[in-house]
């Protein structure tokens, strides 16, 4: 047994120390044969498959079953814990939707984090109990066969329909499209909360008839723009980034972006939370997070994985730090507070 331990610490070490430090002796993980990963699915479970679920298991001999998740976990999440049901033992989760949610909740399993174990690591991506891995921004793209030779820059070139005419869309969704609004009213980024819901309201009112598609969903804004339905939109990275290697002429603008990290989250009470513990640490590594930025057009949390990614793709990541010096993270207390009422106040105004 000794011996089996030794051969896998090794193992741990050669692929980057992501569980160098676990508290946990690997046989006895291996002992419980798998743990229940959730995600988004498609291109989220190819990435991170590659970065995370393979090499846990190559260093650990813990099974990694993958499951794609609903859109919004918080609701599966609650019931699992409350029920005991624990269909998975993972899954990712955003700071500012669904952390605060869940730890008022305490309904997160206790992981015991500290930020001085993950040297690079941004400091909002690490909780006691969540753990951050990669980074999407919502950004303006625009179609450069439209806007070629005067390309818009800001929220404020957005909102600008004489200077900048085309078709337009935006989120159905309070959140970024607030804080956008916001910005296009000459607020700065770095003064947005708290967010002035009135004077956004007010801005939203200027820009609202010129607004062809209020998208609701990733792939549908990709469409708008791949297709040239709209001439420039609000939509997450990731997606834009998809039209451009589709070959659309679409650019993204990382100016004034809104960037949210997503990570891993264990339900309080699993009976393999030893397990769903050692696997978040695991995904701290930064070897392991650049490896899923080649099919995954986002930015890991760990700065330090840029030094093992191409410079050509680092260029195309929001946490790139050319990228994310003109961004910031929407404040997720804030949203805790306030999401309910603005929602409602949103929904009634879109279809008012």
């Amino acid at each position: 047994m000794k011996g089996i331990q030794m051969k896998r610490r090794s193992l741990i070490k050669a692929i980057g120390g992501g569980v160098a430090s676990l508290a946990v002796p690997l046989p006895s993980l291996a002992a419980s044969k798998q743990i229940v990963v959730s995600d988004p699915g498609g291109p989220y479970t190819t990435a991170y498959r590659k970065a995370f679920y393979d090499p846990f298991e190559k260093a650990t001999g813990v099974k990694v079953v993958s499951v794609a998740r609903e859109a919004q976990p918080v609701a599966q999440f609650t019931a699992m814990v409350e029920t005991k049901n624990y269909i998975w033992d993972v899954t990712t989760l955003t700071l500012s939707a669904d952390i605060p949610v869940l730890e008022e909740r305490n309904l997160l399993e206790p992981l015991g984090l500290k930020a001085e174990e993950f040297p690079g690591l941004m400091p909002e991506a690490v909780t006691p109990n969540w753990l951050g891995v990669d980074v999407y921004s919502t950004v303006l793209a625009y179609r450069t066969d439209k806007h070629a030779k005067n390309p818009p820059g800001s929220w404020a070139d957005f909102w600008d329909v004489e200077r900048f005419p085309g078709q337009r869309s935006l989120r159905r969704n309070p959140l970024d499209t607030l804080e956008q609004a916001l910005m296009a009213d000459g607020v700065p980024i770095d003064k947005l909360y708290p967010l002035d819901v009135d004077r956004a309201f007010r801005s939203l009112d200027k820009i609202r008839k010129h607004v062809a598609v209020w998208w609701t969903g990733g792939a549908q804004s990709m469409q708008l723009i791949q297709s040239g339905e709209v001439d420039m939109l609000s939509l997450w990275n990731g997606r834009a980034q998809a039209a451009i290697d589709g070959k659309a002429p679409v650019r993204i603008v990382w100016n004034q972006g809104l960037y949210s990290i997503e990570g891993w989250g264990v339900p309080r009470g699993t009976p393999r939370a030893e397990e769903a513990k050692a696997f978040v640490r695991f995904c701290g590594d930064p070897r392991q997070q650049a490896l899923f930025t080649d099919g995954l057009a986002y930015g890991p949390t760990n700065l330090k994985a840029y030094e093992h990614i191409d410079p050509a793709r680092a260029k195309l990541l929001p946490t790139a730090p050319e990228n994310l010096k003109s961004m910031r993270l929407p404040d997720p207390q804030w949203w805790k507070e306030n999401r309910q009422a603005v929602t409602e106040r949103f929904n009634a105004w879109i279809i008012g």
